[in-house]
């Protein structure tokens, strides 16, 4: 197979949430692969840090301040975006967040938090971009799902199901956008070493029990997740669609 197939020049992706963790992780690798990079987040600041280390590496990039879980912002910040600066061809949906409490004793405003930033931002910004994408005929969608689409722990149920829906959004993103040309697919990273997992990772006794559950025994890191999402993004992935492809050591295979 011809390497050419991953090759992202001329390309240009938008990566939501990606001022650090995995979304400026996989927007530095997408940049590396040849792509011009959209940066996204909520707090302009961040977001210039982030565009500036990436600018210092020599790439493209461009900056997008807006709310994912904010559908009038999204539509006018994605439609504005491609009127006056080009074309969106890639859409990474990264963005989200974390909350940890027993089922039994969860917030409602948290669990509601949760489907805002985790799956409603997915139907957001995914419709927002495929719109032009369907128009021209042509598009790659990449959801970030989780280990915990397949998978549950304790104190974290409103998260698995948000997950778990962005998984199912995908499978539906595809039903209805492939005719169009649009390839719509999950990433679905195990246990990584981010500010989200910060408060596992810190925990001696959850890493330790983490080492053992994994086959690949540790914590995964984010350059990790590059080469799926390249290959989710690129023609090497033109005829799948739907499917969520795990990167997470073995450990949603492995009892």
């Amino acid at each position: 197979m011809s390497l050419s197939l991953f090759d992202l020049s001329g390309k240009r992706a938008l990566i939501t949430g990606s001022s650090q963790g995995i979304g400026f992780a996989l927007a530095g690798g997408l940049a590396r692969a040849g792509a011009e990079i959209v940066l996204n987040g909520r707090d302009a600041s961040k977001l210039n840090d982030a565009a500036t280390a990436l600018r210092a590496e020599g790439f493209t990039v461009h900056e997008l301040v807006f709310d994912v879980t904010d559908h009038e912002a999204v539509r006018k910040a994605v439609d504005g975006f491609e009127a006056e600066t080009g074309v969106i061809d890639i859409l990474v949906n990264n963005a989200g967040m974390q909350h940890r409490a027993p089922l039994e004793e969860f917030p409602a405003d948290a669990f509601e938090r949760l489907l805002q930033t985790n799956i409603a931002s997915v139907y957001h910004v995914g419709q927002a971009v495929a719109r032009h994408m369907i128009s021209r005929g042509e598009g790659k969608i990449v959801n970030i799902c989780s280990v915990q689409t397949a998978l549950a722990r304790p104190g974290i149920a409103p998260y698995t199901a948000t997950k778990g829906a962005v998984a199912n959004l995908t499978k539906g993103m595809a039903t209805d956008w492939a005719k169009y040309g649009l390839q719509c697919n999950g990433l679905a990273p195990g246990y990584f070493d981010t500010p989200l997992n910060a408060a596992l990772v810190n925990d001696p006794e959850f890493s330790s029990w983490l080492a053992k559950r994994t086959p690949a025994g540790r914590w995964g890191k984010v350059d990790e997740l590059i080469g799926t999402c390249i290959f989710l993004a690129s023609q090497a992935s033109s005829f799948v669609n739907g499917t969520t492809v795990y990167v997470d050591g073995g450990i949603s295979v492995s009892l």
